[in-house]
């Protein structure tokens, strides 16, 4: 049969047997990629050791040198026979290991040495081990239960492969058969996957996993409330009082000792601490309530197993929190670790530095400094980035704190430390992390825009210190930086430069300016760290004027400070401008725009002053402007020489004979144009290398052709191609000096061509990329991204639609306008939600969403908002509250908001900030006239808010009632944006990885991605977005070189990973099932590959819709499969509708058309209905004979196919002749 396709790229038919070169297990060398970056593997060879616990046998461990001891304390608590241990030490030989020295140091460790696990006398509890023990035996309990996922704490996250493989992917599954699966198994998808089906259901996107009914081990866990122990019995050894209800019903009391627990005589009412008889003393908890409940014991321990055969990326926690904007309703249940967690507020995890907030600046500072020399160093460098001595990392620690503390700000739990001022101005400082809100405090931004500017502020700020980040340059340091919105309002979260809290700000900026400009300071030290960064951020050291008329020399915009902290280090702040401003939205008077931009409506004034143009499109236009340079050299070089041979016809004794040489060999390729004229570029690289170092070997007129590129092109020096931007241009309040009035007007000339760049080149330049369909965005995130990379803003989104809607063959960009129309209204709907919910008080929250989403969504034409009830609003207090409300408005003006008035807002929205005009004046009109689904409306506006929904199915349709109750509201999550640490080594090895593979090196290729992918977890450790594209390139090498199995693992990785760390329903997350389903079929587990199929199928249904490009793979792929199991018809629905998308979106006369109908053509013949197969065969070999020709072998395989059908139907139609002339007893060939 066909294989299945994979829709990725022209390398699909490499089929390894070629390529996998024998050459044994040489190292790949980097050095012929021309990196001078050595490949250094790092060798690690690991050890076993034995380890001895009480009650079970020795057991054998992997370690490798590198390791802690604490790790080894990790995997025994992940045991299943161990997990119930916490408070224990390892010994050698008698001696206590030291938890934190690395294996490697330890005397007389190595191969088959036996480590004795060692509690009880040796070990004793102490309240903080009681605790973390507690918790951890919390942690046991509730493993299977997916309520921290769906709730969206400690990094948990939703997995659902394992409901749609039934946990038998490759050979580890339960159900180990051999044999090709083909015994009966239903093939029919739910009626809502077939195509043209028009319902979208919500609940089948959460699916119940039968595990999450978990074991009841307890009835109740919980903390006694006769804590904490009065002194006597602390002097006995008493830590703590558990309360325990078994499910048998047994109240109990337990004493947490110092020696272990054990059952006292307490009761609820009465406190009793003396043991009762029996105790049961244990040393560890588990322990005792096996003794104690028969039901604990049986659940418990399978439970435990459980836990141990799910897939480990199933259960590891994610660097960052992903939110569901679903979730099913849950029973709440008693629990007494979290209740205790929400009143003591444990910041990370406090258990492990108690009493003491962590130094957040100090910690991410220092990873910043380990040293930075070659790979290893780097990589411990790197792997500091992400793992402390505590292996937790900083970095999602940081960003979690930062995000707990923000939701705290805003619900009003945290004191300000500016209590007297106006709510808008507070500031914050909890858990040592400042807090600020995203509004325009003491006018700072008035001639920006305002509170308007005071919100994109801190976006543009962290852009900043992400790009100062990657850049990285010794001895100069940046804030962590955390931006959250929540319930309308932007908190700030940064970590605090020591000792700027005791000075004023006046005195401790040294660099930059606090006033935009009035008054500005500069220091050498701050000016030679920031040139380092000056040339691959392409900003340009200028000189401005301060209020004194000086000249002050800077190396970044005004407003961006330098401040040395008490602990010595240089930091630098307010990195709003890092980039140069954006012209098109920034209308200046007496300055005319360039054609381009004239043409498409720019300038336009945009709400506020801050508008950048994005690092990857000055990237961009400086790449676009040095082939612009190369082009235009050669051009003059090759003139010169045509003269040059007129005047003379050979060379003259005053050229360098360096030249010389170069002028002959230009001579032989004289025919060629600039274009293909390789070494005439070859030969002005060498020039312009010659002329920068400046050896005076170069002629004067060479010099000249380089002089004249360089103006022509813009560049800052006229002897080599350089351009930078002068950020601080057209900056309200910043003078430059008459000296540089030349620079400063070239500096302008150069804004406004990459603002002109911008829309003529990048714009038309996306959408010729999705006309080729190398870019496939299938949500408002992943058009978000492909314009991002291209240095499109959003706010150009109005722009890149209406360009969409002019383009020739603007049928084949459909599906790019629906996600583009979707992303306008759901993103202006979410700037008036942001106002609308800053009106809102807690208690009215659940019912202003709905409200709002019934406005927005539902068909029900008056929707009524429920005020919360009145006897909950005391009168007497109003007076007092109003000023801690933050918004301004009325508290209960949201409710009267209406389904008109908010469209309404929507279009004027879409018209003020993206210059787009909507045709529609309620949901239903939007539906109708852009094809949109109000589901996925839904997905997108919960993800870009931070809503989250009950799972059920929502009638959007009803006019006779509201969609959305408050009780469809579940929560309101924070939406986080923060710095991702790079691993640079990692992905240059991924990079040249994928080189190699392209050039057909497979080998060498899986070599450096096997390589980049142990970095990955040595630098990120399991879980990353990174790491999950090295799987799926792994996956994909193992299944072109015949190793099917390996795939599979490698892709049911990156599957999981794509879940845990993208989300359920990303795009990519669709992406991946398609590909493990791909290498289910190659093992032949047929039934898995379809329902993995239909998984995404309804995915994406539900995130886009049925008419996308993917779709016609992936109905393509349902096809085969279907096909494979004898399921014809349902094949044929499936595959004629793969024939229809590929027609629309690539042309009828595409290859891919000519598949399609070769693909119906053979399920036709299956059903031996030969004229419809034949009519689409010969549709398929006219495609081919047109577009290859005659004789290439596809055409040639077609035309055989047409032969072979002719000949079957020809037998099929004598055979029925047969049958009418002389009755049924004719003896009928069988058909072959």
């Amino acid at each position: 049969g066909v294989a299945l396709m994979n829709g990725s790229g022209p390398h699909e038919s490499l089929k390894g047997e070629k390529y996998a070169r024998q050459n044994g297990h040489e190292e790949a060398d980097a050095g012929e990629d021309g990196n001078d970056q050595e490949v250094i593997v790092i060798q690690d060879t690991g050890f076993t050791v034995k380890i001895c616990a009480p009650g079970i046998e020795p057991f054998s461990l992997q370690v490798s040198p590198q390791e802690m001891v604490q790790e080894i304390h990790q995997v025994l608590m992940d045991r299943e026979d161990t997990c119930h241990r916490t408070c224990f030490s390892l010994q050698l030989d008698g001696n206590v290991l030291d938890n934190f020295a690395e294996l490697k140091t330890i005397e007389g460790l190595q191969e088959g040495s036996l480590l004795k696990v060692v509690e009880g006398k040796f070990q004793p509890y102490t309240v903080r081990e009681a605790r973390i023990h507690v918790r951890h035996i919390r942690d046991l309990l509730k493993s299977l239960d997916p309520s921290d996922a769906f709730n969206g704490v400690d990094c948990n996250s939703l997995s659902f492969l394992s409901v749609f493989t039934e946990g038998d992917l490759g050979d580890s599954g339960r159900r180990k058969k051999k044999g090709t699966d083909m015994e009966q198994i239903d093939c029919t998808p739910p009626e809502h996957i077939l195509p043209g089906s028009k319902e979208r259901p919500l609940c089948a996107l959460q699916p119940q996993n039968r595990d999450w009914k978990p074991l009841q081990c307890l009835k109740v866990l919980t903390m006694s409330g006769w804590n904490p122990p009065p002194g006597n019995r602390k002097m006995h050894g008493d830590l703590m009082y558990l309360y325990v209800i078994t499910v048998e019903d047994r109240h109990v009391s337990i004493t947490a000792s110092t020696r272990g627990f054990y059952l006292n005589q307490s009761t609820a009412y009465n406190f009793n601490p003396k043991p009762a008889n029996p105790s049961f003393l244990s040393h560890s908890l588990v322990e005792l309530l096996n003794q104690i409940s028969p039901t604990f014991k049986k659940n418990f321990s399978a439970l435990q197993k459980k836990r141990v055969q799910r897939h480990p990326f199933e259960r590891i926690a994610t660097p960052f929190q992903v939110y569901s904007w679903t979730a099913p309703q849950a029973e709440h249940a008693m629990d007494c670790v979290r209740a205790e967690d929400a009143y003591t507020s444990r910041l990370g995890y406090e258990e492990h530095i108690p009493g003491q907030t962590r130094d957040w600046n100090e910690e991410l500072q220092t990873t910043r400094e380990l040293p930075r020399k070659n790979l290893p160093e780097r990589l411990l460098r790197e792997t500091a980035i992400f793992f402390l001595s505590t292996c937790l990392q900083v970095h999602s620690d940081f960003t979690a704190a930062a995000t707990r503390g923000a939701m705290a700000v805003i619900d009003g739990n945290v004191m300000a430390i500016n209590p007297s001022e106006e709510t808008k101005m507070q500031m914050f400082i909890w858990n040592n992390i400042f807090f600020s809100l995203g509004f325009d405090v003491r006018d700072h931004y008035k001639d920006f825009g305002g509170d308007v500017a005071a919100y994109v502020a801190p976006t543009n700020d962290l852009n900043g210190v992400r790009t100062y980040n990657a850049v990285d340059v010794e001895g100069l340091y940046t804030l962590g930086t955390v931006v959250v919105d929540y319930r309308g309002y932007r908190v700030t979260a940064q970590s605090i430069i020591p000792g700027i809290l005791e000075r004023e700000q006046e005195q401790s900026v040294i660099y930059g300016s606090i006033d935009f400009g009035k008054t500005v300071v500069s220091h050498p030290k701050y000016l030679e760290l920031l040139e380092k960064t000056s040339r691959p951020l392409k900003i340009q050291k200028h000189k401005v004027l301060n209020d004194k008329n000086e000249e002050v020399e800077l190396c970044s915009s005004v407003e961006c400070k330098g401040i040395i902290g008490n602990d010595g280090r240089h930091y630098i702040l307010d990195l709003l401008r890092t980039f140069p401003p954006d012209l098109n939205f920034l209308p200046v008077e007496g300055e005319e725009m360039p054609e381009e931009c004239r043409k498409m409506g720019f300038p336009k004034q945009h709400r506020h002053k801050l508008c950048c143009l994005r690092q990857e499109l000055v990237d961009a236009f400086v790449e676009h402007r040095y082939l612009l340079f190369m082009k235009l050299a050669a051009l003059q070089l090759m003139q010169q020489k045509a003269n040059k041979q007129e005047s003379s016809g050979a060379l003259e004794n005053g050229a360098s004979p360096e030249n010389g040489a170069a002028d002959s060999e230009k001579s032989e390729s004289e025919d060629g144009k600039i274009d293909d004229n390789v070494t005439g570029l070859d030969q002005v690289k060498e020039l312009a290398e010659t002329i920068a170092s400046d050896d005076g070997t170069v002629d004067p007129k060479s010099r000249e052709v380089i002089r004249n590129a360089c103006k022509a092109v813009g560049s800052i020096s006229d002897t080599s191609f350089d351009i930078r931007f002068n950020p601080d241009i057209f900056s309200p309040g910043v003078r430059f000096p008459e000296s540089s009035k030349e620079e400063v007007q070239d500096q302008k000339q150069l804004l406004k061509d990459a603002a002109a760049f911008l829309l003529s080149c990048q714009i038309p330049g996306l959408v010729k990329d999705c006309l080729d369909h190398t870019v496939l965005p299938m949500d408002g995130a992943t058009l978000a991204e492909a314009m991002h990379q291209r240095g499109i803003n959003m706010r150009y989104l109005g722009k890149v639609i209406n360009f969409i809607a002019k383009t020739p063959g603007r049928a084949q960009l459909d599906h790019i306008f629906k996600i583009g129309i979707s992303e306008l209204i759901t993103r202006s709907a979410k700037h008036i939600f942001k106002t609308y919910l800053q009106g809102v008080e807690l208690s009215g929250l659940s019912a202003a969403i709905s409200h709002f989403l019934n406005c927005f969504l539902s068909s029900f034409p008056n929707p009524i908002a429920h005020l919360p009830a009145d006897e909950l609003v005391s009168k007497k207090k109003n007076k007092k509250r109003k000023n801690r409300n933050l918004g301004n408005a009325d508290n209960t003006a949201w409710a009267s908001m209406t389904p008109q008035e908010l469209w309404k807002n929507i279009c004027s929205e879409a018209k003020n900030y993206f210059d787009f005009s909507l045709e529609c004046e309620n949901a239903d009109q939007a539906a109708e006239v852009y094809n949109l689904q109000k589901i996925t409306l839904l997905r997108e506006i919960s993800l870009k808010t931070g809503v989250q929904i009950l799972l059920k199915e929502y009638n959007f349709d009803s006019r006779h009632k509201p969609t959305f109750t408050e009780e469809d509201i579940l929560n309101i999550f924070p939406v986080v944006k923060h710095v991702n640490p790079k691993a640079s080594d990692a992905f240059h090895f991924f990079q040249s990885g994928q080189a190699k593979v392209q050039q057909g090196f497979l080998k060498e290729g899986c070599e450096l991605i096997n390589e980049a992918l142990n970095l990955f977890n040595n630098v990120y450790g399991a879980m990353h977005v990174e790491i999950c594209a090295c799987l799926r390139l792994l996956a994909r090498l193992n299944y072109i070189m015949g190793d099917y199995s390996e795939a599979l693992s490698n892709q049911q990785k990156a599957v999981l990973m794509s879940e845990r760390v993208l989300g359920i329903e990303h795009p990519n997350t669709i992406q991946e099932y398609m590909h493990l389903a791909l290498y289910c079929f190659a093992n032949s587990q047929l039934s898995t590959a379809l329902n993995l199929l239909y998984r995404a199928r309804y995915l994406m249904l539900l995130v886009f819709g049925e008419d996308h490009p993917e779709m016609a793979l992936l109905d393509n792929n349902i096809g085969l499969v279907l096909h494979g199991v004898m399921e014809y018809d349902l094949s044929l629905r499936f595959l004629e509708n793969a024939l229809a998308i590929s027609s629309k979106y690539h042309g009828s006369k595409s290859l891919k058309v000519a598949l399609s109908h070769h693909l119906v053509a053979r399920v036709y013949e299956s059903k031996a209905e030969f004229r419809s197969a034949l009519q689409h065969e010969k549709e398929g070999y006219t495609i081919y004979k047109n577009q290859l020709g005659e004789h290439h072998e596809k055409t040639k395989e077609s035309s055989e196919y047409l032969k072979y059908l002719t000949q079957q139907a020809v037998a099929l139609q004598r055979t029925m002749n047969e049958i009418y002339k002389n009755g049924s007893n004719a003896n009928i060939m069988p058909l072959k």
